[in-house]
């Protein structure tokens, strides 16, 4: 677009430049030129008049280039928006979707662990369970006996005998 612009701006300064040079050359032309004092004053408004005309032309023409410029700008401008809008929306939703991706994936996961960790802990209490039992079963053997040894040195010294 900067390219455009200097185009712009050697357009305009060429044209004026060329309407200095006709406006200058008109009125030498006509100071030159054997006439009257009244024609060369019709002869000066007219190329005055003529001048005006060529100015307001390229001043409409320089006003048209740019609104066209602008409208052309403008419109791409809003192009590039609505692209980067577009881009922008396309990456949302696939982050979107990936971040979706991962929480379902994370869920799972965790869903997995505490099943596992559930599954181990219940392995572990019946086995905790077992090891308690035999413990107490243990307990109420070893009772056992201390009872028993403890009859056996309360009780009578004879041997009894052996029949055969």
């Amino acid at each position: 677009m900067g390219h455009d612009r200097d185009n712009g701006d050697n357009i305009s300064t060429k044209l004026t430049f060329f309407l200095v040079g006709a406006g200058i050359g008109a009125v030498l032309a006509l100071l030159f030129a054997p006439k009257s004092g009244e024609e060369l004053r019709n002869d000066i408004a007219d190329a005055t008049r003529k001048g005006i005309d060529r100015s307001r032309d390229a001043a409409q023409q320089l006003g048209a280039k740019a609104t066209e410029y602008y409208d052309t700008g403008r419109a791409k401008v809003g192009e590039y928006y609505d692209s980067a809008k577009e881009t922008a929306e396309e990456y949302y939703e696939a982050t979107r979707e990936r971040a979706t991706e991962l929480y379902d994936t994370a869920t799972a996961k965790a869903g997995e662990v505490v099943t596992k960790t559930r599954d181990a802990a219940t392995r572990q209490a019946g086995s905790i369970s077992a090891a308690v039992e035999a413990g107490k079963k243990a307990y109420v053997e070893e009772k056992r006996k201390t009872e028993l040894s403890g009859r056996t040195e309360a009780a009578p010294t004879y041997k009894p005998e052996k029949t055969m």
